[in-house]
């Protein structure tokens, strides 16, 4: 046996300092950028939180299982590396012990002789190759060749993942062949239990030589197996924890980041501030957190397949978008990890590499991928392992807007609205008040001061302010809260936008002006609970302002209609005999996790037939106006509100409610046009789940948007 300890430990120094190597250079190349220092002392002081994290997301597979068929494949896949790590513990032991002593009988202390273990290692191994076929399958199916841009797979590097397969099949064969060897030999650790060992054993020949080549092959695969994972993909087996454990709790949703420089956050008041390096311009600005981002990307395209751009026919793939920094990254990483003397010497071929811009027509992300996002979170909702994907566009766009001036012109427009008139529409800020007039009671205005019998702000918004069809909503939740005797008064002209579509178009210079504006007003005023029905405004005021120092307990509209309604403040008594879906809001849905309250409120009225969409709750598709994009014109492929309307027709609704003012021109919009094409029926229209809820109240018809 000294031969094969011999064989066995070398091949392991080998291969050991290969990923070693491969690990130092992923280290050194991930910290070329700038630090992420509130990512560390977040982990630091939310111990729970993180702690949790990896029993649900990493070892429960939280998100794996939504996809039921993958997920499960998954999870037997990755806790077989788990379990079978005892296999490999008894591997190196009956190497060692065999040199020593010259029998290979090596069994783990305590447990390494208990049935139960050799029945678990055996069962999850038969597990994993259950899992194996079943991914096989699964990628045939759903092959890019097949399906195009249909697959999850489009775009994904498919030869690493067959060699990856391939590579855990060698294993698991390479296992029963060195343990039904020992079996025969005498040397194996369980008289019982590993049943499959047991069966491979006796189609076996009794041979001490096959044992002992057994034991080398099933060590040996792993050994190359670690080689190829540190170089593929498939290092997220050891990069997913880590990007679970720094990542944004609960997800990376609700507020978007602070822009930051070196790691502290961005104070545009500074004198020294360096304007050049706001947002992210070249790949070096990538944090280590951004990196391990990369790193970690498993190119499954659960990402790709949920997301509204990609599905519409628009360059954007969430995926592709990791991908293509990650790529462009390594070819480059030779040249940013060089001496001085090393880069002098740099061919063409590289200094054209290393001089091609971040974002560009030439660049390695197009302008088009990147001001088609809109911001509606189905990616990082979807990614099993907390990629980022919106703080990376965020970024990108930062620099872009503030620093090049490059950004969809029409958007210039809304810029100089929120500028001039701080609202996107450029309409007086008199304006803001005239809805209250076709009120037939008093709403109160904050004159410097909440009025004193006053319990909630009511932030009604631009859109809720100044568009007309989002109005009818603004009047029918001030109805609302006055039939139930909520206290509440409003901002009217001293109100300003939040500064979400500045922010979420990538000014957020513009941002902080509006939100340090509104922050000195409601401060000032003594505002402490907020109720708003814009779910832009809502994530803004509830998540964005504290990190400006504006602390709130605000509320979206349909959060406190449902708690009315339960408490039997408002109570829904006409019939509405209608169909109805709903469509969830990406910032009240996704971004902020309110699914149940404005269902419970159409559960509530009598005679409504709820039909939910295909793609519904936290796979809800979006309207199209996030990110900014209310303000932008959508040239390439098919209309995003228009897809989410055909979804909705398919249900048959006579009418579509929703709980935002951005969802209600867009799919009012689409559903005008299917109307004027003789697509939907006359009668169909979108309104807002309090219309409905009012509605049924007082007996009167909804007034459509």
């Amino acid at each position: 046996m000294l031969w094969v300890a011999i064989i066995g430990l070398v091949m392991t120094v080998v291969a050991l300092a290969l990923a070693a190597r491969r690990v130092v250079f992923l280290y050194k190349l991930a910290t070329i950028g700038p630090p992420a220092p509130e990512r560390i002392e977040y982990a630091k002081n939310n111990v729970g939180a993180e702690v949790k994290a990896q029993l649900v997301e990493v070892f429960g597979q939280k998100k794996l299982l939504k996809w039921t068929p993958s997920g499960v494949a998954h999870f037997f896949v990755m806790w077989a590396f788990f379990i079978l790590a005892t296999v490999y513990v008894e591997a190196y032991g009956a190497l060692i012990q065999g040199a020593i002593t010259g029998t290979p009988d090596f069994h783990i202390p305590i447990i390494g002789t208990w049935p139960a273990l050799g029945f678990l290692q055996d069962f999850i191994a038969l597990a994993c190759l259950l899992g194996l076929a079943a991914f096989a399958i699964i990628r045939i199916k759903n092959s890019p060749k097949k399906l195009g841009r249909g697959s999850r797979f489009s775009g994904s590097h498919l030869g690493g993942a067959w060699l990856v397969l391939f590579m855990i099949f060698n294993v698991i064969w390479t296992l029963f062949l060195a343990r039904g060897a020992a079996v025969n030999t005498g040397n194996f650790p369980y008289e019982s239990g590993a049943f499959i060992s047991e069966a491979v054993a006796r189609v076996l020949p009794t041979s001490t030589l096959l044992e002992e080549i057994g034991l080398l092959l099933h060590i040996g695969v792993m050994l190359v197996f670690l080689v190829i994972v540190v170089n593929s993909k498939h290092m997220h087996i050891f990069t997913a924890p880590m990007n679970v454990l720094f990542s944004r709790r609960p997800d990376a949703l609700g507020p978007a980041q602070e822009m930051r420089i070196d790691g502290k956050v961005v104070d545009f008041e500074d004198e020294d501030l360096d304007g050049d390096r706001l947002g992210r311009g070249k790949i070096t600005d990538t944090t280590w957190k951004g990196f391990l981002d990369f790193y970690t990307c498993t190119e499954c395209g659960r990402c790709q397949s949920q997301c509204p751009a990609w599905n519409t026919d628009k360059p954007l793939s969430p995926k592709m978008l990791i991908l293509d920094q990650r790529d462009h990254v390594f070819a480059i990483a030779p040249y940013l990890m060089a001496t001085e003397e090393q880069r002098a010497h740099a061919g063409q071929d590289v200094l054209a590499l290393l001089e091609k811009p971040l974002v560009g027509e030439d660049g390695v992300i197009h302008p088009d991928v990147l001001w088609s996002c809109t911001n509606c979170g189905a990616c990082v909702e979807q990614c099993p392992v907390d990629i980022e994907h919106i703080d990376h566009i965020l970024d990108m766009r930062r620099y872009q807007v503030m620093v090049e001036s490059s950004f969809p012109s029409e958007a210039g427009v809304m810029v100089k609205n929120l500028e001039n008139k701080g609202n996107p529409w450029g309409m007086s800020e008199m304006k803001r008040a005239d809805w209250i007039e076709e009120l037939d009671f008093e709403v109160q205005m904050v004159d410097e001061k909440m009025p004193e019998d006053t319990e909630y702000l009511f932030w009604v918004g631009c859109a809720g302010a100044l568009e007309d069809r989002a109005k009818k909503t603004t009047k029918a939740v001030a109805e609302l809260l006055h039939i139930a005797d909520v206290k509440f008064a409003v901002l009217g002209p001293m109100e300003a936008c939040t500064g979400d579509p500045a922010r979420r178009l990538g000014m957020e210079f513009l941002f902080n002006m509006l939100a340090q504006q509104n922050i000195e007003t409601l401060n000032e005023a003594g505002v402490k609970k907020i109720v708003a029905t814009c779910p832009h405004c809502f994530n803004t005021l509830a998540n964005e302002y504290p990190q400006l120092g504006g602390h709130y307990e605000v509320v979206h509209h349909t959060q406190l209609l449902a708690k009315l309604v339960d408490e039997g403040k408002l109570v829904p008594v006409t019939p509405i005999e209608e169909k109805i879906t709903y469509h969830d809001p990406c910032f009240l849905g996704r971004h902020n996790k309110v699914y149940s309250q404005p269902r419970d409120i159409m559960s509530k009225v009598p005679g409504v037939k709820s039909q939910e969409m295909h793609r519904h709750k936290e796979r809800g598709f979006c309207c199209g106006a996030g990110g900014a994009r209310m303000w932008m014109e959508e040239r390439i492929g098919k209309r995003i509100n228009t897809e989410r309307v055909d979804e909705a027709l398919t249900t048959d609704p006579d009418t579509i409610s929703t709980a935002c003012p951005f969802c209600l021109v867009m799919l009012g919009d689409s559903i005008n046009e299917k109307k004027n094409a003789g697509e939907a029926k006359e009668t169909l229209e979108v309104v807002d789940v309090s219309q409905l809820l009012i509605k049924s109240i007082k007996g009167e018809p909804v007034e459509a948007s």
